[in-house]
């Protein structure tokens, strides 16, 4: 029997790191791992995470509203809502959003393999562990992401 997996607007799961709410939409449990997707609400004038590289996963953002600013190496661009960013696997990347309203990005992984790392991201937070540049490499690092030290 096939699988329907249908999220409202108040429905799936809400992850709070710091000014970042992540909702997860899609765990991949509907999908066969295929596909995760999630839902980004960047604070006003909050940095993303280091910048950094996936080996083993194509990560999407589609910016629903607001601008997000994503560096990629050592360029930056602009992406004002309606624009779509698709980052492969080895590319350095990160996001911000410079401006003064929060911005909402659709954010899909290929497979779903990130969506474990927000949950560990959580699961520190509720620990009491602070959520600090080097603790958010440490859980990347378990899901084939490493820091883009070359570009940092």
């Amino acid at each position: 029997m096939d699988r329907l997996s249908v999220v409202g607007p108040d429905g799936g799961e809400t992850i709070q790191l710091g000014p970042t709410r992540m909702r997860i939409l899609e765990d991949g449990g509907t999908t066969g791992h295929r596909l995760g997707i999630g839902e980004i609400t960047i604070a006003p004038h909050t940095q993303g995470p280091p910048q950094h590289r996936h080996a083993e996963h194509d990560e999407g953002f589609y910016v629903v509203s607001g601008t997000v600013h994503f560096t990629v190496g050592a360029t930056t661009y602009e992406a004002p809502a309606g624009t779509l960013a698709m980052i492969p696997p080895g590319t350095p990347h990160t996001f911000a959003n410079r401006g003064d309203t929060p911005a909402v990005v659709l954010n899909t992984f290929t497979p779903d393999l990130y969506v474990r790392y927000f949950h560990d991201l959580r699961d520190m937070i509720a620990s009491g562990q602070e959520l600090t540049p080097d603790t958010t490499v440490t859980a990347m690092s378990r899901y084939a992401t490493v820091p883009s030290t070359d570009f940092a």
